[in-house]
């Protein structure tokens, strides 16, 4: 029998041959001013030339004063940005792919930006952990400067801005990265959101920055895919759970749904999805949302498992599958599904000593992948 994530699915106007997602995947490739290069270009055509329907970018940086987060981290704030994008999509729709750009403000979880050394967040609270040499991170996290209600009204006209530039470039949409520690999630996460205005407390209160900037983009990009990415674990955090649960889930996710959203993405931040997505009464945060929304949900993480990814779709856990390291090592996965072909192995040499687009392609030149 063909593998269930083999059948088509209709993603609002987009119609996709099977239910594989390329997930967020931080690359740190682009020029020192943010530029996306030609070798993006061809590293994103390739996912949907191996059959990939839909691609999601690595996160882009939507203004030029606090959101960047990386150093060679592309942008979607100027003319050169959207011409360098122009190319990327181009590329991907020539392939017969889809392609979303995701938007995202690091905040606090700033380790190299172009712009300022200054990091802003809901709150002056110094991120745990330390920043990530991968990435050309060091040592640990500055304390960021608490946002005051102009920062915040900053940034949700940025990322309006990049979300028009987003159409611009020729995107199919946005997604709103609101996971894995970054600015939007500092908002929902009670630790780090110490605030006592209307963008602090409860986790309504909480959930407001994240669902404004999606009611935002909706109303500016009518036309086009607005999603949102959500996690409980962080790049600096992976145990971290939503302290109420299932209840903090579902106000999450109608707030959400409510804002205009068109799907929601939900991450388990690189590890196996089984480990986090599960509530209590064997309930999974995925199919919370899909049955409060009603919206199309995307699954991450460990999707490359092949019996696990049957089993999210064949039980209704989530409709589409969003794939990372299994993807970097196999580009041409739906096609190897497809025709039984086994899945070549994830090495962490493909990431080393940077996660560079050049050094994945050196490894697997160097190891004949």
């Amino acid at each position: 029998m063909p593998h269930p994530a083999l059948t088509p699915y209709s993603l609002n106007a987009h119609e996709l041959t099977n239910r594989f997602a390329v997930a967020p995947m931080t690359r740190v490739s682009a020029s020192p001013g943010g530029v996306p290069t030609l070798e993006m270009a061809d590293y994103y055509a390739e996912f949907a030339e191996g059959g990939f329907p839909l691609v999601i970018t690595e996160g882009v940086y939507p203004d030029d004063e606090h959101s960047q987060g990386y150093v060679n981290q592309p942008g979607l704030v100027d003319a050169e940005h959207v011409a360098g994008w122009r190319e990327v999509t181009r590329r991907v729709h020539g392939a017969g792919g889809r392609v979303i750009a995701q938007l995202m403000h690091a905040g606090a979880l700033s380790q190299g930006s172009a712009h300022t050394d200054v990091r802003i967040a809901p709150s002056a609270v110094r991120p745990r952990g330390e920043m990530m040499p991968e990435y050309g991170g060091r040592g640990p996290w500055p304390v960021p400067r608490a946002m005051t209600e102009d920062d915040i009204e900053r940034v949700r006209a940025a990322f309006v801005a990049a979300g028009r530039n987003a159409v611009a470039a020729g995107f199919d949409g946005v997604e709103v990265h609101a996971a894995n520690g970054y600015l939007l999630d500092q908002f929902l996460t009670d630790y780090t959101n110490q605030r006592e205005d209307r963008y602090g407390g409860s986790v309504a209160a909480r959930v407001r920055l994240p669902a404004e900037v999606v009611a935002d983009l909706r109303a500016a990009l009518p036309d086009h895919l607005v999603g949102i990415r959500l996690s409980q674990t962080k790049v600096n955090d992976f145990t971290h759970r939503w302290a109420g649960g299932a209840a903090d889930a579902e106000v999450i996710f109608t707030a959400l749904a409510a804002a205009g959203a068109d799907y929601l993405h939900v991450a388990s931040e690189g590890r196996d999805w089984l480990e986090t997505a599960r509530l209590g009464g064997g309930d999974t945060i995925t199919a919370l949302a899909k049955r409060v929304t009603g919206l199309p949900v995307i699954a991450n993480g460990a999707m490359h498992h092949l019996p696990q990814a049957a089993e999210v779709i064949e039980r209704g856990h989530a409709d589409l599958l969003a794939v990372a390291r299994g993807a970097l090592a196999n580009p041409d996965l739906p096609r190897r599904v497809a025709k039984d072909v086994p899945l070549a192995p994830f090495a962490p040499g493909m990431l080393e000593p940077m996660a560079t687009i050049a050094n994945t392609r050196l490894w697997r030149e160097e190891n004949g992948g």
